[in-house]
């Protein structure tokens, strides 16, 4: 009986050293676990993401991973935390960033909820269409459909066929994700200009020289190009209102410029100011045909509220700023301070 109950003791200790071990390995397994699923991704690359193809299951997500170094961690780790997160078989496709500090938790939730990357492109105020092209061309993981198109052929794929595409595109930063075109940004933009005219044309100053906000869209670019400072552009539109009321030529050198195209070498000369095109401001009264450039909301703003007063003239103090003038008196001896340097 006494061997018997040595024997049976001896078989609980076994048991219990079993049970224990198999409970320190469960515990061990569950904090490495735990810890694989909160421990930043080994990313080392600025602005690195992973691609997505439609229809790549999580084995195949998790392969990527390892291959490119970014973690090391069991394939079934990831399998049990997809799992635990109820988002096995339910993770989309896309592009998704992979940013410094990302865990695998983080990474499987952005896949979950189709948290896919973004990138901005922002149009700046005052560049010109041909400008705005360039910087799509060179966008990153955007599609480039309008590469092969004309102006023309670019406004007919918008929706907008028979228009102009000078100064008809909203500058502001617009957020695309991998699978978006160029087209589809210019059509946001496109947009964005037409209810922006639509809200603030109803709103203008009374007795403005413009007939239709087509025009205001015009005058607001040559506010763009004259001016960088939000203190003068309502000073400037109110110059050209002026002139406009007054039958006055506008003289505004940056249409010139516009009309001159790749004749422009960085310097304009007093034969350029003669020569005669439709953009030419001193040999053709009223606005110019097209906007020469893509507005801001402030020069729009400047264009439909300009500041009043008398000055019908100004000129470049060389500092970003611009002197003004009521008579041309006044303002021939602002030109020989500023621009001739014979101050008096």
């Amino acid at each position: 009986m006494r061997r018997k109950s040595m024997q049976g003791r001896a078989v609980l200790r076994v048991l219990l050293a079993i049970v224990l071990v198999a409970a320190g390995a469960l515990l061990y397994g569950w904090y490495d676990f735990s810890r694989f699923s909160r421990t930043p991704l080994h990313v080392t690359t600025q602005g690195d993401s992973i691609d997505i193809a439609r229809g790549t299951g999580l084995r195949n997500i998790v392969g990527e991973l390892r291959q490119r170094g970014l973690t090391s961690a069991d394939p079934l780790y990831w399998w049990l935390l997809a799992e635990q997160m109820r988002v096995a078989g339910k993770l989309h496709a896309g592009e998704y960033a992979l940013e410094a500090g990302i865990t695998p938790r983080q990474l499987l939730a952005n896949m979950a909820t189709d948290k896919v990357l973004q990138r901005n492109l922002t149009i700046v105020d005052g560049w010109t269409f041909a400008q705005l092209r360039e910087a799509l061309a060179k966008a990153e993981k955007l599609g480039h459909d309008s590469a092969t198109l004309d102006d023309a052929a670019i406004m007919q794929k918008i929706g907008a066929a028979g228009e102009a595409p000078e100064g008809r595109f909203l500058p502001e930063t617009y957020a695309y994700v991998k699978g978006d075109t160029d087209l589809d940004v210019l059509k946001r933009a496109h947009l964005a200009m037409a209810k922006t005219l639509d809200a603030m044309w109803p709103t203008r100053d009374q007795d403005l020289p413009l007939a239709t906000p087509y025009d205001a869209l015009i005058l607001a670019s040559i506010v763009e190009k004259e001016t960088g400072r939000a203190d003068e552009r309502p000073r400037i539109a109110g110059v050209f209102v002026r002139r406009l009321q007054d039958h006055m030529l506008l003289q505004t050198d940056p249409s010139v410029i516009y009309g001159m195209g790749a004749a422009y070498n960085g310097s304009i000369h007093k034969v350029d100011l003669a020569t005669d095109t439709p953009y030419n401001t001193y040999t053709r009264p009223g606005l110019p045909p097209t906007p020469i450039a893509l507005p801001g909301k402030p020069a729009l703003l400047a264009a439909l509220h300009p500041a009043p007063g008398s000055e019908l003239y100004f000129v470049a103090r060389g500092d970003g700023g611009h002197v003004f003038a009521s008579t041309l008196e006044e303002h021939n001896r602002n030109v020989d301070c500023y621009q001739r340097k014979h101050c008096q």
